[in-house]
């Protein structure tokens, strides 16, 4: 029977039945342990990222270079709750932070920025295309977008095998506005697929401010209507971060399927080193840097654990000799010989 134009839009006008949710993440209780380990690894980032900046200016990087300074409290606060060789992870082309926040040598990464051959995809990847399958890190991709519906295959195949694994798939507020991010959604939610998607909101996408380019900037909400549920974070706070990823697992393995979580979060430079960032002030960047810093915010932590100044200090002075010494590496690294361009092209299958 064809119903008559004005019972279908009354049935239009129905509310949708009640959805289960995930519960709001609480902060993070972290150890004196757990605090130092957060610590160590948002700092690796700033001075990792510190001298990839330094290296590109002196021209031993080439390509583009996306750096992840301000945001070092997202990958942290999420991949220490990751099971490594269980999950996945994938994400876009500002990818170092997250290769450095899962565990991967600083030496093999600085490596790859200037490609070399000792690089983690022997040279041939650079700064945006980094890869790991002993790690599960499937990627450093430089499409807008193209790591979602690939991340979605990831989780496909975890719920397939039945391994137990979570895919962690990054992207952008640029990102979130690609039209295959939505077609993954729709399947995502269609077979419960095991999935978190991690929204890294630094307000700007390339250049443009959100509220300009999102007829719905509270990005959290975008897979509603796919009834995928959605929650947002400060992730300028690592133990918030924490705290929502182990929300967003109990959720996942549960068998519940996908979840979006929007961290909110502010990167200090450009889009990349080649973007000047004119789209926004010195003093609102100066702001975020003495307000919402998320190593100051931890080192406030620390404090409160009883951890000493003189211990902090410490703890920079390895991390940068780490990062002197991963330079070091690379830039005595040799680079890949020309045969190396025809390898890891084409996998024969019989």
């Amino acid at each position: 029977m064809v119903r008559s134009p004005k019972k279908a839009a009354v049935a239009a006008a129905e509310p949708i039945p009640n959805r289960e949710r995930p519960p709001e993440p609480a902060r993070f209780e972290a150890s004196r342990e757990q605090l130092l380990q957060f610590y160590r690894e948002m700092l690796l980032i700033r001075r990792f990222e510190e001298r990839a900046g330094q290296l590109y200016g002196l021209g031993l990087i080439g390509g583009f270079c996306h750096l992840y300074i301000g945001q070092e409290a997202v990958a942290v606060g999420l991949q220490s709750a990751m099971s490594v060789g269980k999950d996945s992870v994938i994400t876009g082309y500002r990818d170092h932070g997250h290769m450095l926040a899962y565990g991967i040598d600083p030496k093999v990464i600085m490596a790859e920025l200037t490609g070399r051959a000792a690089g983690i995809s022997k040279g041939k990847g650079g700064s945006m295309h980094m890869f790991s399958v002993e790690h599960g890190f499937y990627g450093g991709h430089g499409i807008v977008g193209a790591q979602v519906p690939l991340g979605t295959g990831l989780a496909f195949k975890h719920k397939y095998a039945e391994d137990g694994g979570v895919c962690l798939s990054y992207m952008g507020d640029g990102a979130i506005n690609q039209g295959q991010v939505y077609e993954a959604f729709n399947m995502a939610k269609l077979w419960d697929l095991p999935v978190i998607y991690a929204v890294e909101n630094n307000k700007y996408a390339m250049g443009t401010a959100v509220e300009r380019s999102s007829a719905e900037p509270l990005l959290y909400r975008r897979g509603e209507s796919f009834r995928i549920p959605g929650i947002q974070v400060d992730g300028m706070d690592v133990l918030a971060v924490r705290g929502a990823a182990e929300v967003a697992l109990e959720w996942t393995r549960s068998g519940k399927g996908p979840i979006v979580i929007e961290f909110l979060t502010y990167r200090y430079r450009g889009h990349s080193m080649s973007d000047p960032a004119k789209y926004r002030t010195r003093e609102e960047v100066q702001d975020v840097r003495e307000h919402r810093d998320p190593i100051e915010q931890i080192k406030r932590d620390l404090a409160a654990a009883g951890v000493a100044e003189e211990e902090l200090k410490a703890i920079d002075n390895q991390i940068k000799a780490t990062v002197v010494e991963a330079a070091k590496f690379a830039e005595e690294a040799p680079e890949p010989e020309p045969t190396e361009l025809s390898t890891n092209v084409l996998v024969e299958s019989y």
